[in-house]
């Protein structure tokens, strides 16, 4: 069994959590690499708003939960503008607790495609490479939206 925590953005603090949920349930978005397995969800929290202070010390938590892998929501990476210390995250984590890290949880929906479409927001070779778990088809895009 794959337990997993999850990190959300702050402004998103009010979230139920249900496409994150789904997504998991259903092995959808980032949750596809774990087709096949059980997951546990042992974690969920907000990083705490700028500069995220809660990335430092809610791990921990999640670790002595059982947590193997801490999942950073999609909304890190759709909101506007995106976290611009997620990449300081995704190396913190690893050094300082071992975890594994993957940016996504469920896939991201059509509406904010388009938006960061326009923006030009994920050209780059380092935005495709940290949202290609979260990226689907239209079909699914749409699913979410």
């Amino acid at each position: 069994m794959k337990k997993i925590g999850i990190i959300i953005c702050k402004r998103y603090h009010t979230c139920a959590g249900g496409k994150c949920l789904r997504a998991m349930h259903n092995r959808e978005g980032a949750f596809s690499l774990y087709k096949g397995e059980e997951v546990e969800l042992v974690g969920f929290t907000t990083c705490g708003g700028c500069p995220g202070g809660n990335v430092e010390y809610a791990p921990a938590e999640m670790k002595k939960n059982g947590a193997e892998v801490i999942h950073f929501a999609t909304g890190l990476v759709v909101g506007y503008p995106p976290c611009p210390r997620l990449e300081a995250f995704c190396n913190y984590i690893p050094a300082k607790y071992g975890l594994g890290v993957v940016i996504g949880t469920h896939p991201i929906p059509q509406n904010y495609f388009l938006t960061h479409e326009k923006l030009g927001t994920w050209q780059s070779d380092k935005w495709q490479d940290r949202i290609k778990h979260v990226l689907p088809e239209v079909e699914m895009r749409l699913a979410y939206d």
